[in-house]
């Protein structure tokens, strides 16, 4: 059985629903360029915006030769205008107090640089001693790279002995490829360790609900 020493989290559908501010902040991009914009929020297309770094998702849904004119126009634009479309998962801010006591937290996540202005924003900077972005690995997720990055900004913990809380197919193979427990969060993944909440994630951990079953994902 693994021993837990660390919690990474993904931010978007984890640490919030921010499906709705995703949306926005990627139609100002493809209405900018004359692409059509994402009405249905269930489509794969939104599941890409919703998973995937920035140059991924432009570079799959617009055409290669306007990307890189994209990218520098989706860096120009401030995300704090699309901040408050997102919304804070239900029992987080007492979830991450209780483990913050226990271990070191961190996020991992293919967010850019407005992951800090959301943390600021929501008020939740002091919960995560670090904070991995896609901007400072060479490969995102599904690559392992920002994992290997806070496991080591962690401390030096080893990465079997972190646990990475996800939703996505990204995820999930980002945490197989470094070698760490993985738990999915919510129920877009089918597999065979979920919490739908952060009270039921904390519950696990801190073992007063089912405590063996980290053992049954290590």
């Amino acid at each position: 059985m693994n021993k837990i020493e660390a919690v990474i989290f993904d931010c978007d559908g984890v640490l919030f629903d921010s499906h709705q501010a995703n949306l926005a902040y990627y139609n100002r991009i493809f209405s900018e360029f004359g692409f059509p914009v994402i009405d249905d929020p269930d489509s794969e297309s939104a599941h890409i915006c919703h998973t995937a770094s920035s140059p991924v998702v432009l570079a799959r849904l617009m055409s290669e030769s306007v990307v890189a004119e994209a990218l520098t126009f989706a860096r120009e634009l401030d995300y704090r205008e699309f901040t408050p479309l997102m919304k804070e998962a239900a029992d987080l801010k007492p979830a991450l107090q209780c483990l913050a006591k226990e271990m070191p937290l961190a996020v991992a996540t293919n967010r850019g640089v407005s992951m800090q202005d959301v943390l600021d924003h929501f008020q939740l900077e002091s919960f995560f001693r670090v904070v991995v972005t896609s901007g400072h690995v060479a490969k995102p997720k599904p690559a392992p790279d920002m994992l290997f990055m806070a496991a080591e900004q962690l401390g030096g913990i080893a990465p079997q002995n972190c646990l990475f809380v996800g939703d996505s197919e990204l995820d999930q193979q980002a945490a197989a490829a470094a070698g760490m427990v993985f738990i999915a969060f919510g129920e877009g993944l089918d597999v065979a360790q979920k919490v739908n909440s952060h009270q039921e994630l904390t519950d696990l951990l801190l073992g007063q609900r089912a405590p063996g079953l980290i053992s049954e994902v290590s």
